[in-house]
């Protein structure tokens, strides 16, 4: 059962598929996605039980870390997001949605997480570009004040981070819109 969430980020390819071996060789921790991300790094998200993957965590800061550029760890994740990160998307006839971009995404993750934790929030699904300059978003549906509610939260993240790009609120939005909501770029990670 998996109850954290970790994302590494590295300099190189290199160095990013000598991590992925280390983490998997170290715990049993499944890999979400491992890939190129802009600008020129190379992100590994993964997830297991907490210590399991503290312990991979750990492995690739020890054996890595010239190359480690940035870490993130979400223990206790929402499920929620693990499900969006596995690609579910729930995006049938919402009242209210919403959308937050992040210019990283570690803090988009970290946002998405809070956000569906302190509010009353479905996860409409969660993007990890790499056509987007290294950008992610998530979008959030739900009653009009709820939504509201998980805005203000991953607004708050983001921006005590220093990594909020935008942030949409979509009152009752048209259904000729709704399935563009989670559209994928043309190059999107793992899929």
């Amino acid at each position: 059962m998996a109850d954290a969430l970790a994302l590494l980020e590295l300099d190189s390819v290199a160095s990013g598929l000598a991590a992925v071996d280390t983490l998997v060789k170290r715990a049993p921790v499944e890999v979400l996605e491992a890939n190129l991300v802009e600008p020129g790094r190379f992100l590994i998200l993964i997830a297991g039980g907490v210590a399991e993957v503290e312990e991979s965590v750990g492995a690739v800061a020890g054996d890595h870390s010239a190359a480690l550029q940035a870490t993130m760890l979400l223990p206790m994740v929402h499920a929620g997001l693990l499900a969006g990160l596995h690609g579910a998307e729930h995006t049938e006839a919402p009242d209210t949605i919403g959308v937050v971009e992040g210019t990283d995404v570690a803090g988009t993750l970290a946002a998405a997480d809070r956000s569906l934790k302190d509010a009353d929030v479905v996860l409409a699904g969660v993007r990890l570009s790499i056509g987007l300059g290294g950008r992610a978003y998530y979008v959030v549906s739900g009653a009009q004040n709820n939504v509201e509610a998980a805005l203000d939260v991953g607004r708050a993240i983001l921006e005590e981070r220093g990594t909020l790009h935008r942030i949409e609120c979509i009152p009752r939005p048209h259904r000729e819109m709704v399935p563009w909501l989670l559209r994928p770029p043309p190059f999107q990670l793992g899929r």
